[in-house]
């Protein structure tokens, strides 16, 4: 077979003290999954079922441990935000997925970054329009190496945080999530079948903010490390 134009590259994130690469399906990010968060949006946290919105797996940018990515201030926003996250790792493929295997299902977690050019998610959101070109653009969800589960363990409680040029910006707890990793798993497995190679971003906790040309934001999650990422 050959095809008619080349192929894109695979998307592919490292492993954590291997050569070994996790290649990337599907990117799915849970919306306000932190109750603080959803308040900080102006929005009511009671608990209703998660929403959800993807991602292409393009715009996943792998850093490495110990480095720093530069990354370009995106086309079209003044209001360029961070959004800290615990990322899952879909291992194992599944359907209508219960509650009580769905951790059967995560092969392993990252630091994740949820940037949004805020603006114009706001834009659309106003308009009732889909949050694409505020939450999809190129380079959107830079991510650190994968730590195997069965290295680290399941995440059910673990610090989360954020700097901006060494200041706290966000700090908090994967305790706080309104929806834990297996319910996020077994209510995402509703709708789509999630196959290897899916990441999951769980949810951004408060203290979003905007940075500029220049900032260096260093994001964390207990027993994963830190993912550094400078805005060029």
């Amino acid at each position: 077979m050959s095809f008619v134009i080349t192929p894109p590259a695979a998307v592919a994130v490292p492993v954590v003290g291997t050569s070994d690469q996790f290649p990337v399906r599907r990117v799915y990010c849970v919306g306000r999954n932190y109750a603080a968060h959803a308040r900080e949006m102006g929005f009511d946290p009671d608990r209703e079922p998660p929403f959800f919105f993807c991602k292409p797996a393009d715009a996943v940018i792998p850093v490495a441990c110990g480095e720093t990515l530069t990354l370009a201030y995106p086309a079209q926003t003044s209001n360029y935000h961070y959004e800290s996250e615990l990322v899952v790792a879909i291992g194992k493929g599944g359907s209508d997925i219960a509650l009580e295997q769905a951790l059967e299902h995560v092969w392993g977690y990252a630091v994740g970054l949820d940037m949004t050019r805020r603006d114009l998610q706001m834009k659309m959101r106003e308009m009732g329009r889909p949050w694409e070109i505020g939450k999809a653009f190129d380079a959107s969800a830079p991510i650190g190496p994968i730590h195997p589960a069965s290295e680290v363990g399941h995440f059910e409680q673990a610090a989360i945080w954020l700097t901006v040029n060494g200041a706290d910006k966000q700090r908090s707890d994967v305790t706080h999530l309104i929806w834990s990793v297996a319910e996020t798993v077994a209510d995402l497995s509703k709708y789509f079948r999630l196959e290897p190679g899916d990441l999951i971003y769980t949810g951004t906790p408060e203290g979003v903010g905007a940075v500029k040309p220049g900032d260096l934001m260093v994001a964390g999650v207990e027993r994963l490390g830190e993912l550094s990422v400078r805005v060029a």
